[in-house]
This record gives C-alpha cells, structure tokens and sequence, in this order.
C-alpha cells in the first residue's frame, strides 16, 4: 500500500517520498484514511513508528492551499523538545499558504507573540505556555476545527489535566479530535473517552510494548559501582550515540561531569536548563559532535534522532511506561537499537513492574566485579527472591 492509497493527493503523496516517506508504516495505514473522513481518532503504537505524520498528513491535507486566516488546528504536547519537534515536521508538510507556530516555555515572549499577531493556522503548543497566552487575550480557539493530543499519556502523568480541561472548553464542542500516545493506561483512556467523541481505535500494537528492534539487557549492579559500570559499558561497547537517562536533574548533572572528566564528549539536558541551552546540546548531539546525551525523563519524549545506537538507563524510571519512552529513543526507522539498564536490588521490583507492562523478559547480565546480584532457584511454589553474596534477603 502508499501513500495515495491511503487517500492522500498526488501532491502530498509526492511531498512524502521526495522526504523519504517510502511506504506508509502501520499507524498511518491505519490512521489516515479515519482522520480524513473527519472521526475521532485514540491511536496507540510503539514510539518512533510514525505518529506525527500520521495525524499531520491528513490534516494539512484537508486544510489545503487556501485556507482561512485563523487557527483552525492545535497541536498540544507535554514537552519543549516535542513541540518543536512536530513545528519541523509540520513546516516540511505543509501546503503553500498554511502557517504554523509553536509555543513553548523556556524562551521569550516576542516571536511567538508576532506569530500569533501575524496570524496563524496550526498552532502547536505546550499547555503552560498556551494558557499565558489565552490569558492575555492572544488565543482564539473558536475557529478551530481539530485538535490534537500528543503524547497525551504524558501530558496527563505531567499534571496538565486541569489545563487542559481549560483548553478543551475554550475549543468548539463540534471539531475532530486525535488522541496518539505510545501508551494508554486504563485511567488515560478513561479521561480521553470524555473528550473525544465516538473514536476509532487505532492500535497497531500491544500496549506498551517496546519495539521489536531494540535488544534489551539488564545490569544487576550494586549501587557504589554504577558509575565504574556506566564507564565500562561506555568503554567497551560499540556505540555511535548514546542516550543516557536519570532519574532526577541533579543526577543528570553529576554523569555529565563525570563524562566529562573521563574525557567523553557529553552534554546534559533537564528542567533547569534553558531552552536554549537544551536546543544546543540536542543540536550538537544530532550532529555527532557529543557521543553522550544525558537526560532526565523530559527527554523521552520528542528526541527523533535515527542514530541513536545506544539508551543506558542509569536509573529505572519510576513508571513503567516511562521505560517504554525511554529506549524507544533508540531502534527507531526499522533499525537496530541497543537498550542497557542498571538496576540495584532496591530498583529490582520497578524492573519487574516494567517487564509486566511490556509482557517481554529484559536478559540479564550479570557481572560479579560490580556487585552483581544473582538470583537463586527456588523450590516450585515458593516465593521468589534475590540473594546478595550467597546470603538469604531477610
């Protein structure tokens, strides 16, 4: 099947391979056709298979060329990275004559307000910083004909529910929305049941699951010998970049020094950061000019690098789904990817929870020069346990 096939124009279908859209992948065979008759869409698949331009296309097709003056679309995501993110790939889809802007914290007010001024018909944005923006009289949303929630898991998980609850009642109760997130626990599709109306589902794949391309390994490591792990994995493994994500911003900040001292070009990027200081270190990562990216969890969404060899969870997230995010940053376009996480015995039920989301077995790999715990065989019916130097866990 392509791309015309799917009901997309000659000209849009054109724009996809002159891209390198080759083939439609699953999400968008499924998606394109239900969003250009105009329903309700709640679409799950694996991160990195194509969801942005599977709401994207569609839309900007029946905008068309001559399209109002007006925003007729918004786009709401939960991070920075994200938005800027659909910004690009909605400025390289878009017809003649159909703008676009994104509104995103951490940066000055000006250029988003001259957009918003100049007029503008899909706007993308983060919930904080649209609301600064209706509260000053800037937004109207009365035109608008579609809208779309993007990773709306996350936006969720974020505490953006009461604004965006705000948003969806400033919006036309009659318009087309899209719900696409990678996963959908059952209190998130509840809350999106009250926001979309009569939806297709689009689920090209088990909830939650991670991409069949990423080879997953798991390091049982004692907590004092992370970081001499961490360096040992760097070392010897052959990687090309490296995502290499924790738990807190303070914690982002201590690996990248270390990284740094060990001479690895490195760069960090967390909530503390400005924006602009987070735009240079994913540049410079894009570019290969730093092997290691080290980031917090605001980073497992939005970052579209296809070279992403590697993703080392120094930390096991908190939320299992968040795992999913995480190493789906690598093995993405239908290549190879290679995920590591270090876990302590402390961190060992989260590893658990996360291979009970994913319904996959992570392999363990244990090395005893680094405290390794290994588990213990236990009589059938018996309840299981991990054992640390040969003694039973009391």
């Amino acid at each position: 099947m392509n791309f015309r096939e799917l009901g997309l124009r000659a000209e849009m279908a054109e724009m996809c391979k002159r891209i390198g859209f080759t083939e439609p992948t699953p999400i968008q065979k499924q998606a394109i056709p239900v969003i250009l008759e105009g329903g309700d869409v709640i679409g799950t698949a694996e991160t990195g298979t194509g969801k942005t331009a599977a709401f994207l296309l569609p839309i900007l097709q029946k905008m068309g060329p001559k399209t109002k003056p007006g925003t007729t679309v918004l786009v709401l995501a939960p991070t920075r990275e994200l938005a800027t993110q659909i910004e690009e790939e909605c400025r390289k889809f878009s017809p003649k004559g159909v703008t676009c802007a994104c509104l995103i914290g951490g940066t000055g007010y000006g250029k988003q307000t001259q957009a918003l001024k100049r007029g503008v018909n899909v706007l993308i944005a983060t919930p904080g910083r649209l609301i600064d923006f209706m509260e000053q009289g800037l937004v109207n949303l009365k035109g608008l004909t579609t809208l779309v929630l993007d990773e709306a898991d996350r936006m969720l998980d974020m505490g953006f529910l009461p604004a965006i609850k705000r948003i969806v009642k400033a919006c036309p109760e009659k318009r087309q929305t899209l719900f696409f997130s990678a996963t959908m626990a059952g209190e998130i599709e509840y809350i999106a049941r009250q926001i979309v109306k009569d939806p297709t589902y689009v689920e090209v794949s088990k909830r939650g699951i991670a991409a069949v391309t990423i080879d997953q390994k798991a390091y049982p490591v004692a907590h004092q010998f992370k970081v001499p792990l961490l360096l040992e994995l760097l070392n010897k493994e052959d990687f090309d970049r490296v995502l290499v994500f924790t738990r807190t911003k303070r914690g982002a900040d201590r690996i990248a020094h270390i990284l740094e001292r060990q001479e690895l070009k490195s760069n960090r990027i967390h909530g503390d950061r400005s924006q602009s200081q987070r735009e240079a270190a994913l540049s410079s990562f894009k570019a290969g000019r730093t092997q290691v990216l080290v980031a917090t969890d605001v980073a497992a969404r939005g970052i579209d690098i296809d070279a992403v060899s590697h993703v080392i969870n120094y930390d096991v997230p908190e939320a299992p789904e968040d795992y999913v995010h995480r190493i789906g940053r690598t093995g993405r376009a239908g290549n190879k990817g290679q995920a590591i996480t270090l876990f302590t015995l402390a961190e060992e039920h989260s590893l658990r929870a996360i291979e009970k989301l994913t319904g996959q077995q992570v392999e363990r790999v244990f090395l005893p020069d680094f405290g390794g715990i290994k588990p213990i065989e236990r009589p059938a019916g018996s309840r299981n346990g991990l054992f640390r130097s040969g003694r039973r866990r009391r």
